[in-house]
């Protein structure tokens, strides 16, 4: 039986038009999209999976449909990369459609899903740093929002902050901005981050602890450099000498 992902697709594909649209508040709270994090059992979840189970294979499309956008947002926030995060969030659905017999109804199914997605980008994550050095163009995208009623001048600058927020995200070692980004960008508790990365509540807390010493020393790093590197304001007409 094929996994019924059809409408996975278009759904993927508009957000991630949505992340490389115009940039969102420069702030980590602004980058988290509404309902990202992980919840209690949802009964018409259990229903749909019970019925996928039985053989309707147009249950798991409702599943697919309910989450296939916040998959994509967790997947997102880890990777820096839309097409990356549509790739993992579609191979997530296939193996959560191939091991939904052993789905335990007594936790949600977007938990569950979740756990999966983010895994799968982690592992991504390191794939990746085997590979070539983390180069910070890679994730320098911008996210949109409701800011897009602040006009061009503002897209500029909240894209251009994103960046930046993202360029220092990925100077991170990866244990260390794999729980800052699940917690600050997801909202996900501490206790929840254990699960997902098979860690102890204390461990989760420590790497959080250390990762937003991190950030701040490499975004105070870059603030200073940017200003000396800025080039020296240009005189006004004003001030300019007089033949």
């Amino acid at each position: 039986m094929q996994v019924p992902l059809q409408r996975l697709e278009g759904g993927v594909r508009a957000g991630a038009a949505a992340a490389s649209g115009p940039g969102a508040s420069g702030t980590m709270q602004k980058l988290r999209p509404d309902g990202g994090a992980p919840g209690a059992p949802d009964a018409n979840d259990n229903t749909l999976v019970q019925a996928t189970l039985a053989g309707d294979t147009r249950a798991f499309e409702g599943l697919v449909r309910r989450y296939e956008e916040r998959a994509w947002w967790a997947a997102y926030h880890l990777l820096g990369d839309a097409e990356e995060a549509r790739d993992v969030v579609q191979d997530g659905f296939l193996r959560a459609y191939k091991a939904l017999a052993r789905f335990d109804f007594g936790m949600s199914f977007y938990t569950w899903l979740y756990r999966i997605v983010v895994n799968l980008a982690i592992d991504a994550m390191r794939k990746r740093a085997r590979l070539k050095p983390v180069q910070l163009d890679d994730v320098a995208g911008a996210l949109a929002d409701d800011a897009a009623a602040e006009g061009p001048a503002g897209h500029i600058e909240s894209a251009e902050t994103i960046a930046r927020v993202r360029a220092v995200l990925a100077k991170l070692p990866e244990k260390y901005r794999t729980v800052m980004t699940l917690r600050e960008l997801d909202g996900l508790s501490c206790k929840e981050i254990a699960t997902i990365v098979k860690s102890t509540h204390a461990t989760v807390r420590w790497r959080l602890h250390i990762a937003r010493r991190q950030f701040k020393e490499h975004w105070e790093r870059m603030e200073r450099a940017a200003r000396h590197e800025a080039p020296p304001p240009s005189r006004s007409d004003e001030d300019a000498p007089h033949p």
